[in-house]
Formats: structure tokens, sequence, C-alpha cells
């Protein structure tokens, strides 16, 4: 008999879906991957549909499991998921009852502008580590309640369950048997109180969200529940799950104080272990959970860009100037500067350390010099200087500095790319053997639950780099660039937005 040593993880991203089969040494042995569509009903609205998701999270991990070898090799499944994407649906039949409101949605924007006027703000900020902005779940429920005909009546009768990805793949999952979400995700709803570590009542009231639609909370590593055997042909246990971002973390055995990683895929999250203890942010980062297991709960800091890899994807359908993003690292070193032009991704606003949901986005500095290349050179910079801000951000918060960042994400491919971080950062920058690091890190959380893996510290010794940049300009140049890049901030912001001050000092 076959032992099981492999673990399957299923990624459920923005854009698309991935199932992953690792063996015992974080080998991958299969991957299945599949897009599905977005829906933009009114401007600054973005859907998905969940049947779609869950069509192609089944589909992917059928042919994953069969690639890897069948399913008698593997010992369980973990699931990582876009987080603050959220969803409702009816108990009974498991039937959505809306499109999914996804994380980069603003149609809630006046609500928390509302909320943030009568001072609500600091209650949010207290409780969960976050911001009141249209970014996190709870606007979103809120919407869907009062929106939904008949839909608040019904959700307070018991009748509707509340969820984001990882709780709805979860569910269907186990047909129904599970309503269940990790603390993670939890974390990123604007309705979780990141001390106590339970739903918390003040908020639910304060958004209106009735508790009765509420799933239950869990380790991010343990017994989550069995897969319906008409998924696989035999019942799994699912042993992880996390949102994708603290996914990351694990995945890149950022498991000490100080260890910090950024994952670069359609926006950018970096996250900076700080141990045992939350780290309150006075620069608009967010504090919030990096995982928890065995009980105990490590916090994380962090900072969200979101817009990075979907600025290439505008190069490519929006402008045409490309036709794969591979193209962008060709012409970037086509040109010896980026020509005095600045690209500020804020189509869908910008986050931290600003969080202007009303920011739209900017090209400045053109001539008749400037060519195609300045422009996509100018987008694969952006990435870099929003990470500097949320690095210099962390900082100034007085987190524990990191010696090094370890990247991950479809832009980490990206040799330039990769180097012109490590020179605005001054800092080394490792990338890893593996990019899939979201989808490791589910497989390492299911991976401890299930035996194939002992301890956190033999996960650290099986991550492997595969290269580092280290910085290689001087300061003056990188004041220069920074300074170029704050003007940029600056025309881009909306009238009343507050600039996080202490970036233009560094970059005088």
């Amino acid at each position: 008999m076959t032992k099981k040593t492999n673990i399957l993880a299923i990624d459920q991203g923005t854009t698309s879906t991935r199932a992953i089969v690792f063996d015992r040494k974080a080998k991958t042995l299969s991957l299945a991957r599949r897009e599905f569509p977005q829906h933009y009903p009114a401007p600054g609205w973005v859907e998905h549909d969940v049947e779609d998701i869950w069509r192609d999270a089944l589909t992917t991990a059928r042919e994953a499991i069969a690639e890897a070898g069948g399913v008698e090799t593997i010992a369980g499944l973990g699931i990582t998921s876009q987080r603050e994407t959220v969803v409702l649906w009816e108990r009974e039949t498991g039937k959505p009852v809306h499109r999914a409101i996804v994380w980069q949605d603003r149609r809630t924007a006046q609500f928390c502008a509302d909320l943030r006027r009568d001072g609500a703000e600091s209650l949010v900020r207290e409780r969960t580590g976050l911001l009141l902005d249209p970014y996190f779940s709870a606007s979103k429920v809120a919407w869907l309640l009062d929106t939904v005909p008949g839909l608040r009546a019904r959700a307070e009768a018991g009748e509707i369950a509340m969820g984001t990805i990882d709780c709805f793949l979860l569910w269907r999952l186990t047909g129904g048997e599970v309503h269940a979400t990790d603390i993670t995700n939890a974390s990123r709803t604007c309705l979780f109180n990141i001390h106590t570590q339970t739903w918390d009542p003040e908020l639910l009231a304060l958004f209106g969200v009735p508790d009765a639609i509420l799933p239950s909370i869990c380790d991010n590593s343990g017994a989550l529940g069995m897969t319906a055997a008409e998924h696989f042909g035999v019942a799994l246990p699912i042993g992880g799950m996390a949102g994708d971002q603290h996914a990351a973390l694990v995945g890149q055995a950022c498991f000490r104080p100080g260890m910090a990683k950024a994952t670069y895929g359609t926006g950018c999250f970096m996250l900076l272990n700080t141990g045992e203890k939350p780290v309150e942010s006075h620069h608009r980062l967010l504090t919030t959970i990096g995982y928890r297991i065995g009980g105990k709960t490590t916090y994380a800091l962090e900072g969200s860009i979101f817009v990075a890899g979907a600025a290439i994807k505008w190069l490519r359908d929006g402008l045409h100037l490309i036709t794969h993003a591979s193209q962008t690292d060709d012409m970037a070193t086509r040109v010896e500067d980026s020509h005095g032009v600045y690209m500020v991704p804020g189509f869908v606003g910008l986050g931290a350390p600003h969080w202007d949901p009303d920011a739209r986005g900017l090209i400045c500095g053109l001539t008749l010099g400037s060519t195609q290349a300045h422009i996509a050179r100018a987008a694969l910079e952006s990435v870099a200087y929003q990470t500097f801000d949320l690095a210099h951000a962390m900082r100034e918060d007085g987190a524990m500095q990191a010696r090094t960042l370890r990247i991950d994400g479809g832009m980490s491919a990206n040799d330039w790319f990769s180097q012109f971080l490590a020179n605005i950062l001054d800092t080394d920058v490792q990338r890893p053997a593996d990019l899939e690091t979201t989808a490791l890190g589910a497989a390492f959380l299911a991976g401890l639950a299930t035996g194939v893996w002992s301890s956190l510290e033999e996960i650290a010794t099986i991550w492997q780099q595969e290269r580092v940049f280290r910085p290689a300009i001087d300061s003056a140049l990188r004041a220069e660039l920074l300074e170029g890049w704050n003007d940029a901030v600056r025309r881009t912001l909306t009238p009343g937005t507050t600039r996080h001050a202490s970036r233009q000092s560094q970059a005088a």
C-alpha cells in the first residue's frame, strides 16, 4: 500500500484557482490552474460568481491528484484563499444569494466614510487592528443584508450563512457539514476582536451583522473536517486553512519575529512577523493575526498594496503595450532609467499607508522622449516604491527591522524587478526555490495536522533560497528616485488625504 505523504493545496486567488500537490520535501508534484471571470457591474464594483470558484476548485483538485499519482497518496489537504471577499448563502440549499463581493470592491466607500465621520474608526482600530475601509468584509456584508430583498430577515432567522472564500470552500468540500473560518480570515472582516480572538458584539452591532450568520473560528492547522467522499472518491482530512498572505508567511518559513515576506500577485501584501504580541501601527498599517497553531497566536504587521501585478496586466490588456508579463523585464533593461516617468497605480484607490479609496491612477513626467519601455519600467518601479513605503512605515511603528525580505508571487520571477526592489529597500531580497509559497503554506499547515511534518522547525529546514538580490545603488540616487515618487503620490491623492509624512524626510 502506498504511504500517504503527499499534501494537496487548493489556492483560490482573485483571478484564478490553483491546486498543487506537494511531497514531503515540499517539491511540487503536480499543478492545475483555471482562470475565472471577473464581474464589474458598476464603476468601482468587483464581483465573483462563487459557483465558478467552486467548479474550478473541484476540477483543479481532481486534476492535480490524478497527475500526482492518485488519491491514495494524499495524506490531507489545505485551503488558502483570497481574503476579505465575502459571500452569503442559504444554509438549506447551499445556494449563494448574490455574487461574492471582492476585496477590491469600493461600493461601500461612503458607508465607511459615514462611520468614520461618526467617530467609529477608533473602535474598529482598537478591536480589529484594521481600518474603516471598503476593503474589509463587514461593510460588504452590511450592503448585502440591506440590498438583497428580504435577506436581513432571513439572516436574523438563521437561514443564511456568511463566509469568506475559505469558509465557503470548506462548507462545500464537507458537503455542508462544517461552517467555519480560520482565524486569519476572520481577522480580516472588521468583525473579529484580535485580542479576545472572538467575534465582537459591538462591531456586529456597528455594522448591523446578526451573529446567526457567523461561522465558528478554528486554528490554521488541525482537524477542520473531512471532504465528502463523492468529491475525490474517498474522504480526505482537511488539515490547514489560511488567508493567502498568512499562508505565504508560513510558506516562506517566516517563523521568527522580524522575518518578513512580500507576495506580488494582483496586489502586494507585506507581512512582518511581530511575535506573540500585536504591534500597534501609527502609520495606518494593519495589525493582524499571522497564524495560530495549537492555540498559540503569532501576530503580524501588514501593509497592503492594492495594485501590483494588476498594473502589468493593465499594460497588457488595457494599453496593449505587451502581450505577456515577462516582456516587462526586457523592456525595463532596454532603457537606462525611467526618463523621469512615474506611475502611481491607484486604479482602485491607494492602500497603506495612505488608505485613499478615491485616489486614481496617474502617469506623470512624460515627454516626447518617453517610450513604451519607460512606461513599462515605471509600472515595475511603482511596486518597489510602494513596498518601500510599507517597510519604512513598519520601522516608524517600532517593529523590528527585517534584515532581508523574502518575496514570492508572479512578479518576483522578474529579475530586473527583484534587483530594483533590493536597490530601493536597501535590503537583501531573497527569492525562494519555489514561488508557489501561498499554496505551500497551506500544504505545510495541513501537513502539520496530518503528521507529514512534525514542527515549524522542521518546515524551516525545508525552505530553500533560489537567489538573493543585494542593493547595488548609492544613497544619493536612491533618495532622488524616492523624491520623484513622493511628488507623484502627492499629485495622486485626493484633497484632504493625509500623506505618510515620514516618507518625505527619508527621501530628502
